[in-house]
């Protein structure tokens, strides 16, 4: 008897047209996200193309999200790789209805609607609260930190980012000489290692690149650092940490100043060192500006009658240096340099608040390397939106690691009417610091050692970790594809919407299944 097998012939035409319905099945995730989407609210979308049906028509903005919101489900990041899924998956043909956008048209259409993608983390979160999954009993807040697209080794001190303008400069002259036919003989300067010169040097690179820059089409970058910030001096008088502190506290407004008024990261490696420069010279002229403010709060306390600063006698004399300190990344000048369990990494330190569902409450990124301070941040982040997918409930209990005590912040949290687990020794420390024996530490102490508050705060880990393992581990998100702190902030919280999405689908699976 002859082997018998299933016909397999790839010449055979189909007699009817095919069905896209039928080319995966019910259940699958792609269906999901398609219902998902339609129930969105995506006039943020819509807004920025014309109504007047003019011009080389776009595609519709409902396919683009759907199929941005499936690849970025499956870990699929990249432009070029979600175009190639276009072609050979078959659930991204379902999406895209046979079409092929191309990476370019993915990419400038992530660009152009940055902040309408970051909203959809809400229109998700929305979906999850009437599936009955956003519930607001027990939080848990930590922060896990993720690479930048960007290396360390592209950090540089200021002299190093002084010769890395210089030879930019030196090579544009250098191709438009070739160009144009008139050398011009730009050498690197002779002065370059004394303060002086480089300045010099730097003016003149930095006209030429601007020039180039605006020959090129480009928005030159301004040729001196923007005014320093207006300071707060209630928001430092109260540092016990007196000229540090106030320090400290205007690099802290100036970060805000950067959070709020964040812009896209030059594609142009001339740019980018040119605001590196920028950022640094900032930084310089904010910190000297913290120093006098500090001398001159002082100066007015003494002329008042008030006695001098705690530590007694007068402050030492502050002497700005003549040229900014520490390191810019040139490639993204807004990631910083962040400990990780496994060492030091050019990334940034991301957030997200989660609660008993594994359901992601609030998403945001920041460019602290340690959690302390943004305790607050996040909660306050969790009730902005919960309140605007309409829930009114305040979370009972919020469950933070050690790295996230912050006295004020646990007496405002629970002034809210939140109560707040947060251990004020870490796990590897064997006593309590010295100092933090009494007050709101023994409190702390104590609730953490009875049974409720013991049994409530180890429910922490298993709250918040497997978030993280999921997007780290499951579905590789380790780097950001994107560079600068917005753009970053939209790819953090689109990813975590991604996730809201995977736990809802699961769910209506299992309750279709029951």
């Amino acid at each position: 008897m002859p082997q018998h097998f299933v016909a397999c012939d790839r010449d055979q035409s189909f007699l009817l047209p095919p069905s896209l319905r039928d080319w995966v099945p019910a259940g699958h995730l792609v269906w999901t996200v398609l219902a998902a989407v339609e129930e969105m609210d995506l006039s943020a979308f819509y807004r920025a193309y014309r109504d007047d049906g003019h011009g080389r028509p776009a595609y519709d903005p409902a396919m683009m999200v759907a199929l941005l919101l499936y690849a970025y489900a499956r870990g699929n990041r990249s432009s070029r790789g979600i175009e190639r899924e276009c072609v050979e998956d078959v659930a991204y043909r379902v999406i895209c209805a046979n079409l092929v956008p191309d990476h370019s048209t993915i990419a400038d259409f992530r660009k152009r609607h940055e902040t309408a993608l970051a909203g959809l983390f809400g229109e998700v979160l929305s979906l999850c609260k009437e599936a009955g999954l956003v519930t607001v009993g027990v939080i848990a807040v930590d922060g896990t930190k993720v690479h930048a697209n960007a290396s360390r080794f592209s950090s540089l001190d200021y002299q190093q980012l002084a010769g890395k303008i210089l030879e930019e400069a030196d090579r544009i002259d250098r191709e438009e000489d070739e160009l144009y036919g008139e050398a011009r003989g730009d050498e690197l300067p002779e002065q370059l290692q004394t303060p002086e010169g480089r300045r010099a040097a730097l003016r003149e690179a930095k006209r030429r690149l601007a020039e180039r820059a605006t020959r090129a089409g480009k928005d030159a970058c301004a040729e001196s650092p923007a005014d320093p910030i207006e300071l707060d001096p209630a928001a430092m008088a109260g540092h016990r940490q007196a000229r540090r502190g106030w320090m400290r506290e205007a690099r802290h407004q100036l970060d805000e100043q950067r959070r709020q008024q964040a812009q896209p990261i030059p594609r142009s490696r001339a740019q980018r060192l040119l605001e590196a420069e920028r950022r640094m010279q900032e930084d310089l002229a904010v910190e000297s500006a913290a120093s006098a403010g500090y001398d001159a709060w002082r100066a007015q306390r003494a002329a008042t009658g008030v006695k001098g600063h705690r530590m007694g006698g007068p402050p030492k004399p502050y002497d700005p240096p003549m040229e900014p300190t520490g390191k810019i990344n040139v490639t993204d000048p807004d990631s910083r340099n962040v400990k990780s369990p496994r060492g030091w990494v050019q990334g940034y330190n991301a957030q997200a608040v989660v609660n008993e569902n594994h359901i992601v409450l609030a998403a945001e990124v920041t460019i602290d390397s340690p959690d302390f301070g943004h305790l607050e941040p996040m909660v306050t982040a969790t009730e902005r939106e919960l309140e605007a997918i309409g829930m009114t409930d305040r979370p009972d209990v919020a469950l933070a690691d050690a790295g996230y005590w912050h006295q004020v912040q646990l007496q405002n949290i629970a002034a809210r009417g939140t109560q707040v687990l947060v251990p004020p020794d870490a796990s590897k420390r064997t006593g309590a610091r010295p100092g933090w024996n009494d007050g709101m530490y023994a409190f702390m102490r104590r609730v953490l050692a009875s049974d409720l508050g013991g049994q409530l705060y180890r429910r922490r880990q298993a709250l918040v970790e497997p978030v993280f393992a999921d997007l780290k581990f499951n579905r590789k998100i380790e780097r950001f594809h994107l560079r600068g702190r917005a753009a970053v902030n939209t790819e953090w919280r689109l990813v975590n919407a991604t996730h809201n999405l995977l736990k809802l689908h699961r769910h209506q699976n299992a309750a279709a299944g029951a």
